[in-house]
Order: structure tokens, then sequence, then C-alpha cells
């Protein structure tokens, strides 16, 4: 007779048990260990149940910290005032970000045409991981200026805030010029970063934003983790490539 793998009855018994709300969002499972006691499996077998259950989005591991059950999307405003924080607090979630490379290097021909800089000028770069309530919700690329924005280096080592480093810097506020808005499939760094599967769906979006007498600050790339987020784009914001 044909035997159903255990592995594909722990994941199915657990699936249930979090439909059921004996697991909420945001939950942390119980341990490899206690599984595999409760189950009378070995580890292995239990890896793959939870393996099977990651892969479908219902659970996520966090490095070092355990198997926690999936929270629901957070919606995230594309308009003309983004703003990380605001964005993900707004949607009562805890915003934080971690600081991945920070360097100051020759502009590339892409970054010196959308920031309206000559051949040759320097810009200002930040790389880094958004992550709400402790679980990895973007990777992002931001460059600026650097002629404009000599102390952002050193500001950004001190304070992760884009906003409150640009204001330090002279530029109080900054809006939202374009955004574009493409599909991808998630390289392995990237799956690695955003703790999915690599050629997991992620959204990438390309923007630049403005001074208030419309000259270019930042030019940025974020790659979303597609199952995490819900870009809402209000009526005439959003431009596609």
């Amino acid at each position: 007779m044909a035997r159903t793998p255990l592995w594909t009855s722990i994941a199915e018994t657990l699936r249930h048990e979090i439909a059921a709300g004996h697991y909420t969002a945001g939950d942390k499972l119980p341990t490899e260990a206690s599984l595999s006691a409760r189950f009378g499996v070995n580890r292995h077998t239990v890896r793959h149940a939870l393996k099977v259950l990651g892969d479908e989005g219902t659970v996520h591991a966090r490095r070092g910290a355990g198997v926690f059950v999936t929270t629901t999307p957070t919606d995230y405003p594309i308009g003309r005032r983004v703003r990380f924080h605001q964005n993900l607090a707004a949607a009562g979630r805890t915003p934080t970000r971690q600081a991945l490379h920070l360097e100051t290097r020759i502009a590339d021909p892409r970054e010196a045409e959308n920031l309206d800089l000559p051949k040759g000028a320097q810009v200002h770069v930040y790389e880094g991981l958004s992550l709400s309530d402790g679980q990895p919700l973007a990777l992002f690329r931001s460059v600026f200026p650097a002629a404009r924005l000599p102390g952002m280096i050193a500001a950004l080592q001190e304070q992760q805030s884009v906003t409150l480093v640009l204001a330090a810097e002279g530029i109080p506020d900054y809006t939202r010029a374009s955004t574009r808005l493409t599909a991808k499939l998630a390289t392995a760094t990237q799956a690695l970063h955003l703790r999915i599967a690599e050629g997991a769906p992620i959204l990438r979006t390309v923007a630049l934003n403005v001074d208030p007498d419309g000259i270019p600050i930042e030019y940025g790339h974020t790659w979303f983790a597609g199952d995490r987020i819900t870009l809402t784009i209000g009526e005439g914001e959003l431009s596609h490539s």
C-alpha cells in the first residue's frame, strides 16, 4: 500500500495548526528537537517538513533564531513622499535598517544621468537591508551626489535614516519624482539576505527623489520580498519599465 512520507504528514499537521490559530503570524515554532520528539522522527525529517512550509510561504527561518510563522504582507505606499520608517510605523510594524555597504566612488553612466551629474563625478552609495519586526523586507541601494553631501557617509555610519541625514546636510525635504516597478526572481545573494528561496518572486523598484527645487538628490533601487509586501500606488504615481 502507498505510504505517505512522514515529512508530508508533519508539514500537514503544522499547516492545520497554523490555520487553526495555534500559532499566529510572527510566532516561533517549536525547535527541531522538540518537533522530532513530538513526532518520533529524526531532525532531518522535521527539517524537510519545515522546508516545505517555508517554500510555500507559510513559515520563514531566521538564521540563529528559529522558524517563524509568516506575517501578513505589509502595505507599503508608493507616492511622492515615500518614507520607510513612516510607512512601516503606519502599518503597525517596527522598522529597522541594517547597513551592508557604504562607499564613495565614481558614478556609472546611468547614475550620472539620473542624478544630472557630469562624467567622472563622485557619488555616495548606501546599500542595506530593511526589516519589518525583525524580518527582512527589502534590499536597497541608494546613490547620492557626493559633492553636494560631503558628510553623508560619516553621518550614515551613525544614523541610518536617510531623511534625517539629508536634513542635517541642508536638505530638509525631498519628494519622489518617479518610480519604476519590475517583477524579478531572487538571485542567490538576494535570497540569502532576504531569507527566501533562490528564484522566489521579488519586486524591484527604481526610484528618483528630488529636493524642493526639483534637483535630483537620490537614485535608488529596492528589491522587496514578494510575499512580504503589498505595494500600494496612487493614481498617476507609477511609471513602468
